[in-house]
């Protein structure tokens, strides 16, 4: 696969344009608590995609509607812009990840919940994450704790499910598990050895890995949206976060293999125009 330089530097100066206008748009929004506000990041995360050269495929079931907890596997940063074009929610970070440059400007404004990975914090944000869907927000949360390096996925952390015990209007919030995976490059299978183009892992600097693969051509990613569930469906939250991760490394497992099979009527498949 051929890089090109000036490819990557296109793309840096059409993401800083985004972030820019993204600024100018959204944060009045935010300061008006605007509904707006909580609508408006699928297409800031839509534009984002497409102009790293992002095709998502979509495949599996609806949507649920309402206050929900999405729980996908993590390969990358681009995960967020991938999901987040699809998905109408917030996502749950670590809370370094605000200083990142434009991808934390874009996650503040898309009203992430930052999270702490210390005991003392737990308490204080299990608090913070039930009142946001208790309000109605849909959230998105990485249960792996970590992202991994696109060939399998982590054990799923299940302390953060802690949210899923939380009822609106006397009923429980859904939890739907989501399947991302990095399938090709250029309409090529990427392979094992070509995945740590996308996959962020590790020690891996985060601008010198952005920079890499902002200069290939285009990628597809491939989500698998599951059948929701609620904890009352299981004898413990563990059951939940195990049941959670089964499926996920199946789709995930499905999507490598090029198995996924064609998208449903209500699947969307979404391809990013050429920025070259």
């Amino acid at each position: 696969m051929i890089r090109s330089a000036s490819l990557a530097s296109f793309r840096v100066a059409l993401l800083i344009l985004l972030a820019l206008f993204i600024f100018v748009f959204q944060s009045p929004l935010m300061l008006m608590h605007s509904r707006l506000s909580r609508r408006l990041p699928v297409l800031w995360h839509s534009w984002c995609r497409r102009i790293v050269g992002m095709e998502v495929v979509v495949y599996g079931r609806p949507l649920v509607k309402g206050p929900a907890l999405f729980v996908a596997n993590h390969i990358s940063y681009l995960d967020v812009a991938a999901i987040g074009s699809v998905v109408d929610a917030s996502f749950i970070s670590r809370g370094d990840v605000r200083n990142w440059p434009i991808f934390g400007f874009l996650a503040t404004l898309q009203r992430t919940v930052f999270v702490e990975r210390k005991p003392r914090f737990v308490r204080q944000q299990m608090i913070a994450l039930m009142a946001r869907l208790a309000v109605g927000d849909r959230l998105i949360l990485f249960p792996e704790g970590t992202s991994g390096d696109g060939t399998k996925i982590l054990p799923f952390k299940s302390s953060l499910f802690a949210v899923a015990e939380i009822t609106v209007k006397r009923q429980l919030v859904q939890v739907q598990p989501i399947s991302i995976a990095y399938t090709r490059l250029d309409g090529m299978p990427l392979g094992r050895l070509m995945r740590p183009i996308y996959a962020w892992y590790g020690d891996m600097e985060f601008v010198s890995h952005l920079w890499r693969l902002l200069g290939f051509g285009r990628f597809c990613v491939e989500i698998t949206l599951h059948d929701p569930v609620t904890l009352d469906q299981f004898n413990s939250r563990k059951e939940l976060t195990k049941h959670c991760e089964r499926v996920v490394t199946n789709g995930f497992s499905l999507s490598l293999s090029g198995r996924s099979g064609e998208p449903q009527a209500l699947a969307t498949v979404v391809k990013a125009p050429s920025t070259a």
